[in-house]
C-alpha cells in the first residue's frame, strides 16, 4: 500500500531523534483533528504494562531512524501535502522551554478557503441559542462577568488569537488542563477566526448558578458561566468537556480515535450475537442511583436482566487499567447509562455501541444530550423501580429485536457522526462566537492572567497526559470554515419537541404499568 510521510516527531537536546510517521495515502482525507496516532507508544517509549491502551491503530506506521533518546524529550507535530494546507510549523521543545512561557513568534495567521464549509449543523447546536437566551436582550457587561469571578475556577480571554488564562482554584485532577488544551486546538484549526473573548468557567460536577438565586427581573444578573453541564434549575452554559481531549487519570482516550475504536468493536460482535442483557460499569460510589443498580444483579432465581460491574478506579491503576478499556464493552444487546454525581461523560460511549442505551432519568444534560430523543435514540429507565423498570426494557427488546436494533442503532449514530470532533470544534465555535457578540466591552488582560500555548502545555509534561495532548493535536487549520448554524426554536416549537420527548416517555412508563411487552 502506497505510503507518504506526514509528520514526525523530534527530539531535542544531544540525543536528538527523527522518527518518521507515514501514513496510508487514503487517510490524508482525514479530518486535521484525527492524529497520526498508530503507534504504540507503550513500546515506542518504553512506558511499560502500566500504559496497555496507548496503540491506537488507526493504520499508521512509525519508523525509528536514529536511537531513541526519552519520550520525555520528544514532542510531536504533523505535516501534510495537501496544496490547500499551509502546514503548522513543527513544534520544538528546547531545554529552556518552562511551562510558563510561549515562543516569541506566532504561528502564521492562516486563513480557512470558504467562511462556511456548506454544510448544516446538527439540530442540537440550536441550544446554543437557548443557552445565551437570557442574556440576549441587555447584553453581557463587565461588571457582569467580574461578578461570577468567586464562582468560577478560571478566567479564559482570548485577544487577537491568544490565549489568556487566569486561575482562581486549583481542579479536580486535569479538567481545566485538557479543556484550555481544547481551546488551543480550536484556535488552531480555525486560526483568526475566533472573536476576542473574556469567559468564566467551572470545572466541577455540579452546575453552580441557581436559577432560585436569580427570580424576576434579577435573572438577567445572572453571571454567565460555562461549564460542562447545566440543568433545568440553572443558568450553567453547556460547554464541552475535558475528556474529548482524553481523559489521562483513568486511561480514557481522546474521543476521536477512541470514536474510530468503537466503530470498528461494534463489528466484532453482531447485535443478535450479544449477551441478551443490559450491561453497566462504573464507579458506584458517587450517587444512590449507582448504588442502587448494583443491587439489580441476578440474586437467587430473581433475574432483573441486569449485569451491573463495580469499579475501583485505585484498583484498576495498580493492575494497568486491564478492564476498562471502553471499545472492548460492546458485547451486550442493552447498555445502562447512569448518572454519577452530576451527569457523566460516559454517556457518548454508552451510546456509541450500537447497543439499546437504557437511561435511568438523567437530571442533567451536556451540550449535545437535549437533541436524545427517547424511544428513538434510547430507552427510557425509571429511577424508582429500576430494576423491574430494566427488566422490561430487555424483555422488550428481546422480543422486538428488530426495533431495539433499530434504537441502538439510532442512538449509536447520533454520537459516532453526530459528534465527530468536527462538529465538537464547530459547537464550540459557534458558542463562544455567539457569546462574544453578547459582551458589551472589549475583552483586556485581566491581572495576574498568563499566555497560555502548545509549547506551555505540552513540553514539559511526561507519560500519558503528553500521549493524549499528541494524540489530540490538531494537525492543520481547516479547509473550509465551520457548519451552518440553525435557526433558533421558536417558542411553540421548542414547547413542541419537549412535549413530545416526555409524552414518549409517559408511553413508556404505560407499557411498563401494563405488564405486557406486546407489540407497541
Amino acid at each position: 500500500m502506497q505510503q507518504k510521510q506526514i509528520g514526525r516527531v523530534a527530539g531535542v537536546g544531544d540525543e536528538e531523534e527523527d522518527i518518521v510517521i507515514l501514513v496510508d495515502v487514503e487517510e490524508l482525507n482525514d479530518p486535521p483533528f484525527l492524529p497520526p496516532v498508530g503507534l504504540n507508544l507503550t513500546e515506542r517509549f518504553g512506558l511499560g504494562s502500566a500504559f496497555p491502551l496507548l496503540s491506537f491503530n488507526q493504520g499508521f506506521v512509525f519508523q525509528s531512524l536514529l536511537a531513541a533518546s526519552s519520550f520525555q524529550k520528544a514532542i510531536f507535530s504533523s505535516r501534510t501535502h495537501s496544496e490547500q494546507r499551509t502546514e503548522y510549523p513543527l513544534l520544538k521543545c528546547s531545554s529552556r522551554n518552562k511551562t510558563d512561557t510561549c515562543p516569541a513568534t506566532d504561528q502564521p495567521q492562516i486563513h480557512v478557503i470558504d467562511d462556511s464549509s456548506g454544510q448544516a449543523c446538527p439540530e442540537y447546536f440550536r441550544w446554543i441559542h437557548e443557552d445565551l437566551r437570557l442574556w440576549k436582550e441587555k447584553g453581557i457587561t463587565k461588571e457582569l462577568v467580574e461578578s461570577g469571578k468567586s464562582t468560577a475556577d478560571i478566567r479564559l480571554v482570548v485577544l487577537d488569537g491568544k490565549l489568556y488564562l487566569k486561575r482562581n482554584r486549583g481542579v479536580f485532577q486535569t479538567r481545566d488542563v485538557f479543556t484550555i488544551w481544547g481551546l488551543l486546538q480550536l484556535l488552531r484549526l480555525y486560526p483568526g477566526k475566533l472573536p476576542d473573548l473574556d469567559l468564566l468557567f467551572q470545572c466541577g460536577d455540579r452546575p453552580v448558578i441557581k436559577k432560585a438565586n436569580f427570580k424576576g427581573e434579577d435573572a438577567t444578573k445572572a453571571p454567565p458561566i460555562f461549564h460542562y453541564c447545566g440543568d433545568d434549575e440553572t443558568f450553567d452554559i453547556a460547554f464541552p468537556d475535558w475528556s474529548f481531549w482524553g481523559w489521562p487519570e483513568i486511561h480514557i482516550k481522546p474521543w476521536e480515535p477512541l470514536r474510530r475504536e468503537l466503530e470498528k468493536g461494534n463489528k466484532k460482535t453482531t447485535w443478535m450475537k450479544r449477551e441478551p442483557y443490559a450491561y453497566w460499569k462504573g464507579n458506584p460510589d458517587v450517587s444512590p442511583t449507582r448504588g442502587d443498580l448494583l443491587k439489580c444483579n441476578r440474586k437467587d432465581k430473581q433475574d432483573w436482566g441486569t449485569q451491573a460491574y463495580a469499579v475501583r478506579w485505585n484498583q484498576e491503576a495498580r493492575k494497568g487499567f486491564k478492564t476498562t478499556n471502553l471499545a472492548s464493552q460492546c458485547t451486550h444487546r442493552y447498555k445502562i447509562y447512569a448518572e454519577g454525581i452530576a451527569w457523566s461523560v460516559s454517556q457518548k460511549y454508552i451510546l456509541a455501541c450500537d447497543s439499546m442505551s437504557l437511561h435511568i432519568t438523567p437530571r442533567f444534560y451536556d451540550f449535545f444530550t437535549r437533541g436524545l430523543v427517547p424511544t428513538e435514540h434510547y430507552w427510557p429507565i425509571k429511577r424508582d423501580g429500576m430494576c423491574k423498570s430494566i427488566k422490561f426494557a430487555v424483555d422488550w427488546g428481546n422480543k422486538h429485536t428488530t426495533k431495539a436494533q433499530k434504537i441502538g442503532k439510532a442512538g449509536s449514530n447520533f454520537v459516532l457522526e453526530g459528534l465527530k470532533m468536527k462538529n465538537v470544534y464547530d459547537y464550540m465555535f459557534h458558542l463562544l462566537t455567539e457569546y462574544a457578540k453578547l459582551l458589551k466591552y472589549k475583552p483586556t488582560i485581566p491581572p495576574g492572567a498568563v499566555q497560555v500555548c502548545l509549547e506551555a502545555m505540552a513540553c514539559d509534561v511526561t507519560g500519558i497526559e503528553k500521549v493524549f495532548k499528541i494524540a489530540s493535536m490538531v494537525r492543520h487549520h481547516a479547509d473550509t470554515g465551520p457548519c451552518t448554524m440553525p435557526p433558533p426554536y421558536q417558542p411553540e416549537e421548542l414547547n413542541s419537541f419537549l412535549e413530545r420527548k416526555a409524552n414518549l416517555t409517559k408511553q413508556v412508563e404505560l407499557w411498563e404499568a401494563s405488564g405486557a411487552v406486546g407489540e407497541f
